[in-house]
């Protein structure tokens, strides 16, 4: 497809703006269909209609949802089509002139499993390929349902925020803040590399893959390389030659993100119109019922019972001699609280005025969002490293529910806009990524459960029951419909 016809198109869809959702529903869903997917540029046509939608100031909710149907149509209709021509993928048109597509999704299938419809949604040129492997494999309609929805709700902002952003810049009076390109730039360029690696070697994060093959060739040829690989790189049995390298991905991409998001978000007003957005559709579905369930979950995340887990838990694997988990540990606390401190001080970004009781500090990040997600993250990461590798991802999906709900509690009670809460996520998951990696060092003996972790917990869970019996009352009137 000739660049003229996108121009073309772009040029019809200027001088017909009723069009663009039709045109987000339908490139949408041709780019996750698998037969006409692999023939289009779909990700550089999105682009193109999603700035014109933010040119012509189309409701950025519109613009995902009609981009998230496009998409979940097309994996459906791709999913549809694996079960009627199974066994005969191979010989349909025009992936009989992609030799190799098929045996490449079916081994990322097998690989992966069903989460491979979430992963694959974001994965180069197997993205319209694997809907059609699952129905060919018989997965069941429900299952993949689950999958295609709750990977379409994150595949819609992704591939859609950053052209209506750029369309909405360019018909406003968008002044880059200081050394805007250079942050762009460098967070650009970090996240291009990583997801490159991603997409040429599909995922392949575990050190068995071609990927860590790949990197451990490169950094054997320089000294100073080899000596950092093999510094990070897991001496345990069980996982030797493992280096820390999703969770460096993790932070690295993470950090870059961060960045670009918070020069955008605390130095220009480009995404004030979807903050307000968000905040006026949550504050209509604020109710009685929902209100005390909400007051208890952002309870939850407050600092002092996450800086009591940390605490509690450094002191356990303390005692019985863990020292380099407990300074990690006691590192990544003091590490989010100090950025989280720091960067509200700098940015000096005002809170939503619709509850006027919560602190006076600064809103960008949110601390409750960073704090939860180094406290599960890190949870999670050594939880799952003592456990099956294929079961891993089991553990990273339970703990982020309370990511999730906290996240949600802060939007729901009005305390943080959402890129507030977008900022504390990426903050978490960066210094969670980079605290894992370091941990790698020293991590060759296995983390077991004993009375003295067990009396941890419960002394935790005590803390927890005595902290919100304490500060209910106060927080419901901080954080009630009254409080403003």
């Amino acid at each position: 497809m000739s660049s003229e016809w996108l121009q073309a198109m772009t040029a019809w869809l200027s001088a017909n703006p009723g069009w663009l959702s039709v045109a987000l529903f339908a490139t949408a869903f041709l780019e996750s269909l698998a037969l006409a997917g692999i023939l289009i540029p779909g990700v550089a046509i999105i682009f193109a209609v999603a700035a014109l939608a933010g040119q012509v100031s189309l409701p950025i909710m519109e613009v995902l949802l009609w981009a998230a149907a496009g998409a979940i149509a097309g994996d459906s209709v791709s999913f549809a089509l694996g079960r009627v021509f199974q066994g005969r993928l191979e010989r349909l048109w025009p992936l009989n002139r992609f030799p190799g597509f098929i045996a490449k999704g079916e081994v990322f299938f097998h690989l992966h499993g069903g989460k491979s419809v979430i992963i694959g949604r974001f994965v180069g040129p197997i993205r319209p390929i694997i809907p059609l492997i699952a129905g060919a494999f018989l997965m069941p309609w429900r299952r993949f349902l689950v999958f295609n929805f709750s990977s379409a709700v994150a595949w819609a902002p992704t591939y859609v925020l950053p052209g209506y952003l750029v369309g909405s810049a360019l018909t406003s009076d968008f002044e880059p803040p200081a050394h805007f390109y250079p942050v762009i730039g460098i967070s650009a360029g970090i996240l291009l590399v990583i997801y490159l690696l991603l997409i040429r070697f599909q995922l392949g994060l575990g050190h068995s893959s071609q990927l860590y093959h790949w990197l451990a060739s490169l950094m054997a040829r320089y000294h100073a390389t080899h000596r950092f690989w093999r510094l990070y790189t897991s001496q345990r049995p069980a996982q030797a030659g493992e280096f820390p390298l999703p969770s460096l991905s993790m932070a690295l991409g993470a950090g870059a993100l961060f960045m670009m998001l918070g020069q955008l978000a605390t130095e220009t007003q480009i995404f004030q119109p979807f903050n307000t957005l968000t905040l006026e559709w949550l504050a209509q579905l604020r109710n009685p019922l929902m209100d005390p369930v909400m007051i208890l979950v952002t309870l939850l995340g407050d600092p002092p019972i996450l800086l009591a887990a940390a605490v509690l838990a450094a002191m356990a694997l303390g005692v019985r001699g863990f020292y380099a988990a407990t300074l990690h540990i006691l590192g990544a606390a003091l590490l989010a609280t100090l950025l989280v401190w720091a960067f509200k001080y700098l940015t000096a970004i005002p809170r939503p005025d619709i509850v006027q009781g919560p602190p006076s500090s600064g809103a960008f990040p949110s601390g409750h969002t960073t704090g939860i997600t180094v406290f599960a993250s890190l949870a999670a990461s050594f939880i799952a490293r003592e456990s099956r590798h294929r079961w891993r991802w089991r553990y990273y999906l339970l703990f982020s529910i309370p990511i999730v709900l906290v996240a949600l509690s802060r939007l729901y009670l009005g305390v943080h806009w959402f890129t507030d809460v977008v900022g504390g996520l990426l903050l978490g998951l960066s210094i969670a990524g980079l605290t894992r990696a370091s941990y790698s060092r020293y991590d060759n003996i296995p983390l077991t459960t004993d009375t003295t972790l067990l009396a941890a917990g419960v002394a935790w869970m005590l803390y927890i029951i005595w902290y919100i019996t304490e500060h209910w009352a106060t927080a419901a009137l901080l954080y009630g419909p009254g409080a403003d």
